[in-house]
């Protein structure tokens, strides 16, 4: 059955409160953008489930040359979508916490997930005894694919999720700490930055409406962040590993980033979800 406007919008939570009447941007407009972004959120989960699956099945096999070559292009999905992942605290720490998180470090037995088993395929060089964090890794992606279908998109998470990834970027990628067995960062940072660039894209029309030299500026730094990732791609579409970027692009990489971050955290108020 066809709902009405009325119920599609109490079905993304656009009317859960009196505080959810935008002033700037009318409820009825905010439903194709929220639902579309839904729809890309859960064919990444979908990816992320069946690419987790090839990860951790060449993992369980032993197969330590395939486990390394699929591990940063199964983080990608994730990292696309990492500002609804992160609703669900408890399984983003793990599935993605890195070893600082843990007091004990690499031993701590709750330190599981991606960069776990990074240590072991990068720092260590084996697939050996790694089987039980790859069927929980597994478990974990199958459980957030599990939540995410269930879950009602609030529009202000979503805008605010634009912000909030690039934001990741300048904290953890640019650094080179992220993946720091690995070095695969360019990996996640382009998952970063393609999932920043969906939830501007999806929401484009509704900001032209209210600032057009806002958007037109928020192009032109994606334009330039693309410009410096391209510069190493491999010809597999693949990245090189990120110790052979040079400090000066690193350097030219942190002013449009953080200018990306600072102007996406205007969204919200541009869309009158504050």
């Amino acid at each position: 059955m066809k709902k009405s406007p009325l119920a599609l919008l109490l079905t993304l939570g656009l009317l859960q409160t009196p505080m959810s009447v935008f002033a700037a941007t009318a409820p009825l407009d905010l439903v194709t953008p929220v639902s579309d972004y839904k729809i890309y959120v859960t064919e990444n989960v979908d990816k992320l489930v069946a690419d987790t699956t090839k990860f951790t099945d060449a993992i369980n096999k032993g197969d330590l040359a395939t486990a390394k070559k699929l591990y940063p292009t199964t983080r990608v999905a994730y990292e696309s979508i990492e500002p609804i992942a992160e609703l669900f605290s408890d399984l983003d720490a793990s599935i993605d916490s890195r070893v600082d998180d843990h007091e004990k470090g690499v031993d701590a037995e709750d330190f599981t997930g991606f960069h776990r088993l990074e240590h072991a395929l990068f720092a260590n060089n084996t697939t050996k005894d790694q089987s039980v964090f790859a069927d929980k890794l597994l478990a974990d992606v199958k459980d957030l694919q599990a939540r995410i279908a269930g879950l009602t998109f609030p529009p202000e998470k979503v805008v605010g999720g634009a912000a909030a990834l690039l934001e990741e970027v300048a904290a953890t990628k640019i650094s080179g700490e992220e993946d720091r067995y690995s070095h695969t960062d360019l990996y996640d940072f382009q998952g970063n930055v393609d999932g920043a660039k969906k939830i501007v894209d999806l929401f484009k029309p509704q900001l032209e409406k209210s600032d057009k030299a806002f958007v037109a500026k928020v192009d032109k730094n994606f334009a330039t962040v693309d410009k410096i990732l391209a510069k190493y791609k491999t010809k597999d579409g693949g990245f090189e590993t990120y110790d052979k970027v040079k400090e000066n692009d690193r350097k030219a990489l942190t002013g449009p980033v953080n200018t990306l971050a600072e102007d996406l955290s205007q969204m919200r108020g541009k869309l009158g979800l504050n």
